[in-house]
């Protein structure tokens, strides 16, 4: 009876016992919801059953609803008594908390999401799912896109994200209508804190380096005074006669053979700055530095009203060391055709910044999210290399400076309004990301070792470009980039529960991006100007005698042999005809634009305790145009429109208390991405490598089936096992061939694919409180997950492809030719392993963790045609993380030590040919890191 005295007073009993036991909760304890401790409080208040329900049984945990912000509303079954939404979501998700992030030590989310089944961690920050490039990966932001400030890339760098200013992130595995229809592998998505519980700031410092980098030699190039910011003083704007030839040469096909020489001469006097050409040994490089600032704080507004206020922002300097080693050889070669070693010094500076607002008024919350990510690379190189078949004797070396800057600009705007069995969410934003690569300048230099060569001694530029053998490989050449995208996003969703087990939702999605790329890229030459003498053609002026002319071609031979900063001095211009050769004239800029309007309805019914069904249908429409800007452009204007019919559907059924099963099926899509139809070449720093997109791609269609076992163990315990199945019609893969000796990297469509697979998951905690003295407040921490992933292509003899091989375009090639039948996927690896040992404190902040992780070999691009696959080896990784709470001046602090991979697992990208040669595609040392940080908080 409600009224019973003795009723009450063992609810009473109950609740002080679930107090208890949150408090000895990690998870619980540090739990930063001010809205989820307040509803909670509020439910033992009115409803003390629900908190004895809480209690029922050793498997039950006291947890708080996360905050998760995603269309089409919660996540969570109601209904169910344990709210763990890894648990009770009707979906295949992971929930990160603050705890589990801060777990692994590093403090941002992509580390430790590297931790999650199924997930893995490329580059910088870069999150996979299952393997899969990032066509298959999906990042969210509080449910909106959230585009990479890396237009190469569509998966945005998760590392610039302090765990501090995130409530929530979600990885889903299974797709559900609410999200967009490009669901291949999985989303990630980010929930930023909308109102913080209590005023804060937290400082941060740290330091780091590597044994490849740290206090070695590296190699730079002055640049700007300001560039260890990331920005740089303006020098690398682009001169008013650059930019006019430019502009002209896009709108009236004006072109460098329109120019007189007066006009040639002005344009190349600004294309070689000595402040960019003049490379620079430097020893001892200084370690790394991060520093980072974070505050917050709330008060109330109104009645019911709380207003929160959150910033972050950082500044990161790494330096990077790798020597690359890159060959090449034939199929059927025995040895080596092209061997290079590139030494290559990075210099990486990431700005970022955040400001949330966000407004709790009642059962609504309202968030304005602004985001700014600066990431620029500065880098310098000197290659040697040989080129075996063409020039066996020769020498080669090529150098080469760059800037690359890319920004992105995320502002968005997220209300999420609880009327009872009705909520409503608006979502609208803009983002405008943009790539410059200015002055980035390459200088191509030959030895050839003959003695019939007065400088075959030495390393000289053939300035004249009319050179034989390796003479043909020189060169001073500069190009530019520019690219921008703007993308304008918005949607609505509306949940209403027309019942407490069931409810549906509807919604509406709409984004428009629109991109623009324009490149130029220009070579410098020289030649004997026979009239230097007489420039005005004055008929009383001897002309030049005959005999002069070996002498100059000996002084221009002995100009190519200066160094790149005096290579084009004011001596050359004066004495020589300069010429210009424009390789972009045919293709200098593109626009590209994708329009998506997009419906949902999904619907959730939970038909018995024990059973839940959630299924929908998402139509999508999108038109997506690629054109060719300017009036000597030779590209090729593509547009299509496409619809689709996505539907999906989840069944959970908990078949015993402990145990939950679920089966899952869906269609989806994976469009091409802007990069892979523009018909241009871009140059990544990352890999070294050229891109150029094919405009004759189409979008690949998935169907999506995956079973499921869930067993709790009780507490935080639990272990699961999964297979899923994909089939994909017209999969996009990356090839890669040569052009003039360098690498450059494609894109067609493969006729099919199917991938099939299975992870295990299993969490175990154990308290040793039992051991007595210094261990009553500790317990061992051990997650472990497996992944297996096959994939293979189907290639039919009558399967066709469009494939484009430098300029030229192949349609209706024989996909056999080009593609393997039974090949794996680009990007797939057979093998994912996660393993984690910790031992942390319960009581106060102290854990040491050790991290190890696999990747099975993957191929990362396709060999064109009869060239093998370029295959890249992970291999094994070992990190130990030290994190130590302290008291410093009165204030919280954190300190942490970090040291990765202990293993000294090197980078490893390489071909072998059908005679068993391996020959290194892009191979380097990566050397172990240590880092030392401390974070204070007021």
């Amino acid at each position: 009876m409600r009224g019973s005295s003795t009723m009450t007073t063992g609810k009473q009993l109950a609740g002080l016992l679930l107090l208890s036991t949150a408090l000895s909760f990690p998870g619980v304890a540090l739990a930063q919801d001010t809205q989820g401790n307040a509803n909670s409080q509020k439910q033992a208040e009115q409803d003390p059953d629900a908190v004895l329900q809480g209690v029922e049984g050793d498997t039950q945990e006291a947890v708080e609803d996360p905050v998760i912000s995603i269309p089409g509303g919660a996540i969570i079954v109601t209904g169910r008594v344990n709210r763990d939404p890894t648990r009770n979501a009707a979906q295949v998700v992971s929930v990160l908390s603050t705890e589990q992030i801060a777990r692994t030590g590093e403090g941002d989310i992509a580390g430790a999401l590297g931790r999650v089944t199924g997930l893995s961690v490329v580059g910088d920050g870069r999150v996979y799912v299952r393997g899969l490039g990032d066509r298959y990966s999906l990042a969210m932001l509080n449910g909106l896109p959230l585009p990479s400030p890396e237009p190469l890339s569509r998966v945005v760098p998760l590392d610039i994200f302090p765990t501090n200013v995130v409530a929530s992130s979600l990885v889903q595995k299974t797709y559900s209508p609410n999200f967009p229809g490009e669901f291949g592998g999985g989303v990630i998505n980010l929930t930023t804190r909308a109102v913080p519980d209590e005023s804060f700031l937290t400082i941060s410092g740290g330091l780091s380096g590597d044994t490849e980098t740290t206090f070695e030699n590296g190699l730079a190039y002055y640049g700007a005074g300001t560039d260890w910011t990331g920005f740089d003083n303006g020098i690398r704007d682009m001169p008013p006669v650059l930019r006019n030839f430019i502009d002209n040469s896009i709108a009236d096909g004006l072109t460098v053979g329109d120019l007189d020489q007066g006009g040639v001469e002005d344009l190349a006097r600004v294309l070689l700055p000595s402040q960019m050409s003049t490379l620079q040994k430097i020893g001892d490089l200084r370690p790394n530095f991060s520093v980072g600032m974070t505050a917050g704080t709330a008060f109330d507004v109104g009645a019911d009203g709380r207003l929160g206020i959150v910033l972050t922002g950082s500044l990161s300097n790494n330096y990077r060391n790798r020597v690359i080693s890159r060959q090449e050889a034939g199929p059927n070669d025995t040895t080596l055709a092209r061997d290079e070693s590139n030494f290559v010094t990075d210099n990486n500076m990431l700005v970022n910044a955040m400001l949330g607002i966000g407004y709790e008024f009642g059962d609504h919350v309202i968030r304005l999210t602004n985001l700014f990510i600066r990431d620029t690379v500065k880098q310098a190189s000197l290659a040697n290399f040989k080129d075996f078949n063409e020039f066996p004797d020769a020498d080669l070396q090529e150098q080469k400076t760059g800037w690359f800057e890319r920004q992105l600009i995320d502002t968005q705007a997220v209300g999420e309004f609880d009327f009872g069995a009705l909520s409503l969410d608006l979502r609208g934003g803009f983002a405008r990301t943009d790539r410059e690569a200015p002055y980035n300048l390459n200088y191509v230099y030959a030895r050839t070792n003959d003695a019939n060569d007065p400088f075959g001694n030495v390393y000289r530029v053939d300035l004249s470009g009319a050179g034989q053998q390796a003479l043909q490989e020189t060169g001073a050449n500069v190009s530019f980039s520019d690219l921008y995208e703007e993308l304008w996003f918005g949607g609505i969703d509306a949940t209403y529960e027309i019942t407490p087990v069931l409810s549906i939702t509807a919604g509406y999605a709409y984004t428009d991006t629109d991109r623009y790329s324009q490149r130029r890229g220009f070579q410098l030459r020289a030649d004997v100007d026979l009239d230097f003498l007489n420039p005005d053609g004055d008929p009383d002026i001897p002309s030049l005698p005959p005999e002069v002319l070996p002498a100059l071609e000996y002084v221009l031979a002995a100009a190519g042999t200066r160094s790149p900063t005096y290579l084009f001095n004011s001596a050359t211009f004066n004495l020589f005809d300069i010429e210009l050769l424009d390789f972009n004239e045919s293709d200098p800029a593109f626009s590209a634009e994708l329009t998506i309007n997009a419906g949902y309805g999904q619907l959730q019914w939970t038909p018995t305790p024990n059973l839940t069904i959630q299924g929908g249908v998402r139509y999508e429409d999108a038109t997506q145009s690629t054109t060719p800007i300017g009036q000597l452009n030779l590209g090729t204007a593509v547009s299509r429109s496409e619809s689709y019919w996505l539907p999906g559907a989840t069944i959970t059924w908990e078949a015993m208390d402990d145990l939950q099963l679920r089966i899952s099926g869906s269609k989806t899509i994976a469009r091409p991405q802007f990069r892979e139809l523009v018909r241009q070449v871009y140059f990544d720093p990352e890999t070294n490598r050229q891109f150029s997109g094919n405009p004759y791609l189409v979008d690949s269609e998935l169907l999506n089936g995956e079973a499921r076992a869930e067993y709790y163990l009780g507490g935080q315990s639990r272990v699961s096992l999964a297979g899923f199945y994909k089939e994909i019609d017209n999969p996009i893969e990356a090839y890669i061939f040569s052009v003039a000796g360098d690498q450059r990297v494609g894109y067609a469509n493969a006729p099919k694919a199917s991938i099939y697979g299975a992870e295990a998951d299993f969490q175990y905690f154990m308290d040793l409180y039992d051991w007595g003295g210094w261990f009553e407040t500790k317990q061992l921490v051990f997650l472990a997950n497996y992944t297996y992933t096959s994939s293979e292509l189907s290639v039919g003899d009558n399967d066709t492809v469009t494939v484009i091989v430098g300029e030229n375009v192949i349609p209706g090639a024989q996909a056999s030719s080009y593609f393997r039948d039974g090949a794996r996927l680009v990007g797939q690896s057979d093998h994912l392993i996660n393993l984690q040992l910790g031992l942390e404190d319960t009581d106060r902040l102290q854990q040491l963790t050790v991290l190890l992780s696999y990747a099975s070999d993957r191929v990362s691009l396709r060999g064109f045609n009869t060239l093998p696959d370029v295959i890249e080896k992970p291999g094994v990784q070992l990190d130990l993380v030290a994190r130590q709470g302290i008291d410093l001046f009165g204030a919280d602090a954190e300190f942490k030590l970090e040291a990765r991979n202990l293993l000294g697992t090197d980078h490893q990208e390489y071909q072998i040919n059908s005679q068993g040669l391996r020959f290194e595609n892009n191979s380097y040392d990566v050397g172990r890191r240590f880092s030392a940080s401390l974070s204070i908080t007021f």
